[in-house]
């Protein structure tokens, strides 16, 4: 079975699919595994590393995506889908309720499609949560992005010069970004005041050294997401953060919802408040911000205070990122592979998995996804027209 590890040509990316370590898994599968040439350079893994862990280095993009099963980190282009070969099985980042023109493509060609971000949020798969490795990876670099441009020392100084306070970190949004947001801010040295709507993530906080602001909580959904609260406890949380903002050197917000528009924390009349030099870091500018006035990969300086709406954080820290979402990927393949000896060694979709099934936007020509049928406009399932019947597909040469 042969697999594609593409070079990512997205601006600001440097992350890599697979790293020399996941790559030396596969080719011990009995895989072969084409990298494209400099693919993890960026990252910090040169070609030798990867000819060293039993992968080919290809010169081209045309040819690392002529595969089997092809691992990316962010979504294909239309004319990269337009190289990955019929029947084929594409791994990545997807957006794929979102950014449902690319399914459409990848459809067309029966293309299976696997979004990483899809991965269910359980015990069972947790060493396949992309969403969890990556956000680790951005917790971090926020905190060091904020700790780059802030014009304070973080930690507490006593020097002959005097007495230097520490700074003043305050974190909005405790999932794992925020978590790992307050342990890096702590580590450094600072005075750090965390919250999140969910009441249970106090305990989380406290056990990482910071404070947890006393404003307004509400229990998370079933699946341990925070949930949207009404316009009254809005009003009130906005009204004791204002506070702790105003009076804080940096801030990071992390606060989002799955499938809509980040909840607005921050008001404009609130940065006003905040003193020059102060940072804000805004990690939920993608999908339209906590912050008013945080624009995507720009920065907005108001009265002195800088806002910044990065959309690389994760890939700032390409090198661990990518390790951890290479094994994340693996884990996630390694579902794939035929659980019976005889079958032959090749990933196939089953989406009667628990894990790999929720995954599957789009398989044998229909989009299987119900979240992402929505977003399409397409009929439920349940309702809709039966998919073609043809024999779950598996990546040998004769389907491709």
């Amino acid at each position: 079975m042969q697999i594609g590890v593409p070079r990512e040509r997205a601006n600001k990316e440097r992350r890599v699919g697979a790293v020399p370590a996941s790559v030396k898994v596969l080719v011990d599968w009995g895989w072969d595994v084409h990298v494209e040439s400099d693919a993890g350079t960026a990252a910090g893994y040169t070609n030798e590393a990867y000819i060293a862990a039993g992968a080919r280095i290809v010169a081209s993009t045309t040819e690392a995506h002529n595969a089997q099963l092809v691992i990316r980190v962010g979504p294909p282009t239309h004319d990269e889908i337009a190289l990955i070969p019929e029947g084929a099985i594409l791994t990545s980042l997807l957006n794929p309720f979102v950014g449902t023109d690319l399914i459409a493509s990848c459809n067309a060609r029966k293309i299976s499609s696997v979004a990483m971000e899809a991965v269910p949020r359980t015990t069972l798969a947790q060493a396949m949560d992309v969403l969890s490795s990556q956000a680790t990876a951005a917790g971090y670099a926020a905190v060091l992005m904020a700790a780059t441009e802030s014009p304070k020392l973080i930690p507490m100084l006593v020097t002959a010069a005097g007495t230097i306070k520490p700074s003043r970190v305050l974190i909005l949004g405790v999932g794992v970004a925020g978590l790992q947001a307050i342990a890096t801010a702590k580590r450094l040295g600072a005075q750090v005041h965390a919250y999140d709507v969910r009441p249970e993530t106090r305990g989380q906080v406290e056990s990482l050294g910071a404070r947890f602001v006393e404003a307004p909580t509400q229990a998370g959904d079933d699946g341990g997401y925070a949930k949207e609260v009404d316009d009254e406890t809005a009003a009130q949380q906005q009204a004791i953060l204002a506070d702790y903002v105003a009076q804080s050197n940096m801030v990071i917000t992390t606060a989002q919802i799955p499938g809509r528009a980040a909840p607005r924390l921050i008001n404009a009349d609130v940065i006003e408040r905040m003193a020059p030099g102060s940072v804000v870091i805004d990690m939920a500018a993608k999908s339209g911000g906590n912050v008013e006035g945080s624009v995507l990969d720009e920065v907005v300086e108001v009265n002195g205070v800088r806002i910044y709406g990065p959309s690389d954080l994760a890939s700032r820290v390409a090198t661990d990122a990518s390790a951890m979402y290479a094994r994340n990927v693996q884990e996630l393949v390694n579902r794939m592979r035929p659980t019976d000896d005889d079958a032959p060694n090749e990933a196939s979709i089953r989406l009667d998995d628990e894990v790999v099934g929720p995954c599957v936007i789009s398989h044998n020509g229909a989009i299987v996804n119900e979240r992402t049928r929505s977003a399409m406009g397409l009929e439920p399932l349940a309702t809709a027209a039966p998919p073609p019947t043809e024999e779950p597909i598996s990546t040998s040469e004769e389907s491709v």
